[in-house]
Parts: structure tokens; sequence; C-alpha cells
């Protein structure tokens, strides 16, 4: 089944593209963007979600300024997404990942709700986890998880209330290139050391000689052995936790 945009509460607000699984249902995925947007590498991912039997909900988090926001991977659209992510604001942020849950809940047939991102969608997902309650987050080299520097992370960092994802009850697997330059292996070990003491469900997993963006289509970032293994632990987690 094709997946398609719709409005996920009141009307002229917060849009997602939506992919249903044309068979059985296994649960429901909130699936986060890296800052290029709702493009069509997470459109894909989505199908993939829907293939597996998962209904897949992709967020426009940036549609208080840009609807429907669709980037490529050159300096000039990259640029344009910096822009974007940096206007974006973090209650803000929280108030759409509640609603996209909601419409999440819906559509998971009894089952579980996942939250999945990629970079700033990482950085999402974990947030949403200190405030939400949902089974599982599943993070690709999440951003600015210890540091702050842009409103939507604010004063703030996620991991600095790390109890919050203990007490919603969220498992936390993450996936980290050992040469990611935005998230260094000193902050992983770090977020690792920060998830333990608060007792949070998690699995962190770090790929030799990956870099930032090793799942993307990008061709200078991909790595297609971390690529793989990564997706086979989280359909492992989603049949697990949803």
């Amino acid at each position: 089944m094709a997946g398609q945009w719709q409005e996920l509460g009141t009307p002229g607000g917060l849009e997602a593209h939506v992919h249903r699984p044309a068979g059985e249902v296994r649960g429901a995925v909130v699936v986060c963007s890296e800052l290029y947007g709702v493009n069509a590498y997470l459109r894909d991912v989505c199908a993939e979600l829907a293939a597996r039997g998962y209904a897949a909900v992709a967020p426009d988090f940036y549609w208080r300024n840009a609807r429907r926001t669709e980037l490529g991977y050159e300096a000039e659209e990259r640029e344009a997404g910096l822009v974007l992510m940096k206007a974006l604001d973090r209650d803000e942020l929280v108030a759409d990942a509640a609603e996209a849950l909601a419409a999440a809940r819906e559509l998971a047939d009894g089952h579980g709700v996942a939250f999945l991102g990629t970079s700033m969608g990482g950085h999402i997902a974990v947030r949403a986890a200190t405030e939400l309650r949902f089974e599982l987050a599943a993070v690709f080299y999440p951003g600015w998880l210890l540091n702050s520097g842009f409103p939507l992370v604010g004063p703030v960092p996620p991991l600095e209330t790390a109890e919050r994802i203990a007490a919603n009850g969220v498992h936390l697997l993450g996936f980290c290139g050992e040469l990611d330059h935005i998230l260094p292996q000193e902050e992983w070990q770090e977020a690792e050391h920060r998830l333990t003491a608060a007792g949070v469900g998690h699995e962190l997993i770090t790929y030799p000689g990956a870099r930032h963006g090793f799942a993307a289509d990008r061709p200078a970032d991909h790595d297609a052995e971390a690529t793989a293994d990564a997706w086979r632990r989280v359909y492992e987690a989603l049949a697990r936790h949803l």
C-alpha cells in the first residue's frame, strides 16, 4: 500500500507521511527525519517498515516554517536544512512527537509503538523518550544528547534527564560509527554511562570504521555492512518490544 500525507490533528497543523501495511499489523513506528526532512530516503524507510508489518508515521517537524520539506544532499540543500533545524523549538517538537505518537497508537492495532530516528531525528526520538511513554527508541547516530547549542536541544540535553526515559519504560537501541564527527566516541561512551546510571534498558552499538550517516543513501558515508547489521537489530527489537 502506498504512503500518503495526512493531517494528524488540527486542520492546518502537523502533517505526516503515513504508510500502512497491506496485511497484518505488528505495531507502529514514528519515523523522525534527518535535517533533510521527509525526503525519498525517509519514505523508503517507511515503505520497508510497512512491508514488514509496521505502520509508519513520518512527521513533518518543519511544518511551522516550511511544509513537506524534501531536501537532497547538495551543499545548498544542506544549508537550507540547517536553517530549518536551527529554527525548531524543543517544546514544539515534544508536542509534535506526542501528536505523532497518538496517531501511531491508533494504527498499531493493539501492539506497541516505537520511535526511530537518524541524526537530528535520533535526537528527537531520545527527547521524546524523556517526555512520552512508548516501547522502543531506535536511534542512528543521534546528535546533542549531552550538549546543547540549538533551540531544539534547549538548556537541558536529553540525557541530563535520562531517569525520565527509565520512568517512561522506553528501551533505547542506538547505533554510532567509530569515525562519527558529530557524535564522538567519548560522548557515546558517556551516554552509555548516563543510561546505565539512570537504569534505562539499552544497547549502544559502535561500528568500526563507520562515519556519521552510515545508514543513509549518501555514497560517501554509506557503510553497507554496518547498515545491514543495524537494521537486523532494529527489526529484532521491534519484534521483541512491540
